[in-house]
């Protein structure tokens, strides 16, 4: 696939409560040039993603305290992020899993755990054309 939109300069956004999900993004997201952002749980999340204003937001579902799905909904309830697109990460893959996310907004979804390739593939796909 032909590189449609380079990641370089894209401001992105890791939700996960797993330490080793947030510093593999993180290193996959800064060797392709982006800046990265990584949060341990949806309220830590919500804090910066006011502060930083994220291009494109990766969110876990399963997390202490506030899951993905709530702070998913969340972010897109404020006017000012409802564009920011919101994909989902979850070891889990079923259509029910899909449908939640869908439901609150989320924009697309990634199964864990994921490779290089689809983690930049996706951020190429959903970053802004201007970032």
């Amino acid at each position: 696939m032909a590189e449609a939109a380079s990641p370089r300069g894209v401001k992105v956004m890791v939700i996960d409560d797993s330490n080793t999900i947030r510093r593999s993004a993180e290193i996959f997201l800064v060797q392709a040039g982006c800046q990265v952002l990584l949060a341990e749980d949806g309220f830590d999340a919500l804090a910066k993603v006011a502060d930083h204003q994220p291009d494109v937001i990766f969110c876990d579902i399963v997390m202490p305290r506030l899951d993905g799905y709530q702070t998913c909904a969340l972010i897109k309830k404020n006017q000012r992020f409802r564009a920011t697109p919101v994909i989902m990460l979850s070891s889990k893959d079923g259509l029910f899993d899909r449908a939640r996310g869908r439901m609150v907004g989320s924009d697309h979804y990634l199964t864990k755990p994921f490779t290089k390739d689809s983690l930049l593939q996706t951020v190429a796909t959903f970053a802004p054309p201007t970032a």
